[in-house]
């Protein structure tokens, strides 16, 4: 069973003492070990709308150590639902690597498709739902207006009054049902894990396809320590460190990159004395086996 409402911790540093501020961090990574953050907040709604439509099975798409990927094999898994992943790489197989391997384990079929093949099938997807008509399909990342929706309604969890709500961006999904839920009020921090000002069209697009008229936000990209999947030891560094103050274990991908991005903000005065924050933990935990095994620097 989830463990909702997830907890909103506070979390102390002579910084903040210094500044003036109140951080908070909202552990969305608790609610579920495999269907973590805002994983689950895109996957409830979506399996509700699989069921009620008759599909037994989901259809998906994601690289090889996405988080979304095990998320969605393990809520099939929960919910007597059968599950395709088509998976960026034709070279991998169901053993590459830790999350493929759960993943299967859980029973996703997968299908390996090379790199060229999947950006097409991301951009149009028609082909995956002529393949499988009977699957219910999610896009890669899982947002659609199902997902926004799911993660809207966290901001519904949080019964403190707050200045700054701050999430990490890939998809935009959790940002834009952030956006939604709070109708206007408070302001949201999005750090993108992307390399590219491109993050601020596709959240503009985002937010007019699901006529999400609300603009109180603000978006940094440069804390993308080289792109997405990227790091350098700086960013581990703070990650060890972080986890060693606050027994707290961010991910590489995006919560690190969100909490590292916040905290410089703070040193550079961006937020106003008195203002209380709360940083999104969206999860991620399951991708650091797969990132220790690709790389040299280890996250313990």
């Amino acid at each position: 069973m989830p463990q909702l409402p997830s907890p909103i911790q506070s979390i102390y540093d002579p910084l903040f003492e210094e500044k003036g501020l109140e951080v908070y961090v909202k552990r969305e990574d608790l609610i579920h070990p495999l269907i973590m953050g805002n994983k689950w907040r895109k996957l409830k709604h979506n399996i509700r709308e699989a069921k009620a439509h008759g599909f037994n099975q989901l259809a998906t798409m994601g690289g090889a150590f996405s988080n979304h990927i095990l998320a969605t094999a393990a809520a099939a898994n929960e919910n007597d639902l059968k599950c395709i992943g088509i998976i960026r790489g034709e070279e991998l197989n169901e053993g590459s690597n830790p999350t493929l391997r759960q993943a299967s384990g859980l029973g996703m079929q997968l299908q390996f498709v090379d790199r060229e093949k999947y950006r097409d099938l991301r951009e149009d997807p028609s082909e995956v739902r002529k393949q499988y008509p009977d699957a219910y399909f999610l896009p890669e990342g899982g947002t659609n207006l199902q997902a926004i929706n799911g993660c809207a309604e966290l901001v519904d969890e949080v019964e403190m009054d707050f200045d700054f709500i701050c999430t990490p961006i890939g998809t935009g999904g959790t940002m834009a049902g952030i956006l939604e839920g709070l109708k206007g009020k408070s302001n949201v921090l999005g750090i993108s894990s992307l390399k590219g000002d491109f993050v601020h069209s596709m959240l503009i697009n985002l937010l007019d396809q699901h006529k999400i008229a609300h603009n109180n936000y603000q978006i940094f990209d440069q804390y993308h320590f080289g792109g997405y999947g990227k790091t350098t030891d700086v960013l581990i560094d703070f990650i060890e460190d972080f986890r060693k103050k606050h027994r707290i274990l961010l991910d590489p991908i995006y919560t690190g990159k969100l909490f590292y991005g916040v905290i410089d903000l703070i040193k550079q005065d961006f937020f106003k004395f008195n203002h209380k924050i709360i940083l999104l933990h969206t999860g991620g935990i399951q991708g650091i086996e797969g990132y220790n095994i690709k790389n040299r620097r280890k996250i313990s």
